[in-house]
């Protein structure tokens, strides 16, 4: 199995491979870097005596594109889907949301595993299509592009590693049909190294900040409502076009709703604003944020009783 020397900075996702491969000693993750070219070995099939077996104590983390899918399986929307069948959790020590898929009720397998296998197989997730896989974006010093790299999980457990078959990291990934989710979850991936390279200079994120990157990553139906809210349409301007597909093409306002993030969070200005919207927005928006920087004054301005004590002394 061919690996190339790591990259300089790793940023995002699997935890146990965050920390510059700082592996502890029983880690299933095997450290080192995997290209597209890189070989491996691993087949699984409903003959392998291990099978299903990796569901049945699950910890996965979802990504936009895998509740889209998956509540799109079960025909209910992704604020139905987020509700019954996932847990929230901390992306980062600044409480940036995350989803989990909830187990069954009182255990650790996944909801919809089945004797036969998956039943939701065509629709599953980014992290069980990539098994035994792993992927991570990591950036070279100097460099603004993220990269895709892998490693390998070798679990106990998994007797797919013993399978009589080789092949590239590409042609699994193929296979596993991965490439879709990769390309639709980019942009989100990126938001979040961008958020978490920021924290220290923009300090811990507003729960405001917070609840948008959730409504904007994650429920996309109650994402549509919004950009289709009098708030919204009074403040940018959006072409037919765009309009329609963001209403009726899901992959589309998926795009769009990062967009609108990194517009948001970081000033990457792609989405047109009406003229005058920023002025007409602070109008109505005036007296509430005189009020609040009142507020602020007055608190900073208040000394504490020990102090003024203090200096009067002094």
């Amino acid at each position: 199995m061919s690996q190339d020397k790591p990259l300089d900075t790793p940023d995002l996702w699997n935890q146990a491979v965050f920390d510059k491969f700082d592996l502890p000693v029983n880690s299933p993750v095997t450290p080192g870097q995997l290209t597209t070219e890189s070989e491996i070995q691993f087949r699984c099939h409903k003959g392998v005596s291990c099978f299903n077996e990796c569901c049945m104590s699950i910890d996965l983390t979802l990504t936009p594109y895998d509740v889209v899918r998956m509540s799109r399986r079960l025909e209910i929307t992704t604020t139905q889907f987020i509700s019954a069948f996932t847990h929230p959790f901390d992306l980062d020590a600044h409480g940036m949301p995350g989803l989990k898929l909830k187990p069954v009720e009182g255990g650790s397998a996944c909801i919809f595993v089945r004797p036969e296998g998956c039943s939701i197989y065509d629709d599953r997730p980014t992290a069980c299509r990539y098994y035994p896989l792993g992927i991570m974006g990591m950036r070279r010093k100097d460099e603004a592009e993220l990269q895709d790299v892998f490693f390998m999980v070798k679990e106990p457990h998994c007797k797919g590693h013993d399978e009589d078959r080789k092949l590239s990291v590409a042609q699994y990934r193929r296979e596993q049909q991965v490439e879709p989710y990769d390309d639709l979850n980019r942009d989100w991936f990126d938001i979040i190294v961008k958020k978490r390279s920021a924290g220290p200079t923009i300090g811990t994120p507003s729960e405001r900040s917070f609840q948008l990157f959730y409504l904007a990553s994650y429920d996309l139906d109650g994402f549509r409502g919004f950009t289709q809210s009098s708030g919204f349409t009074d403040m940018f301007a959006l072409d037919d076009d765009e309009r329609r597909a963001i209403d009726e093409d899901d992959a589309a306002l998926l795009r769009f709703s990062m967009r609108f993030m990194k517009q948001v969070f970081f000033g990457e200005n792609t989405i047109a604003k009406r003229d005058g919207a920023d002025a007409r927005r602070y109008d109505a928006r005036k007296d509430a944020i005189v009020q609040k920087h009142h507020a602020n004054v007055e608190k900073h301005s208040l000394r504490d009783p020990q102090s003024e004590a203090e200096d009067q002394g002094s």
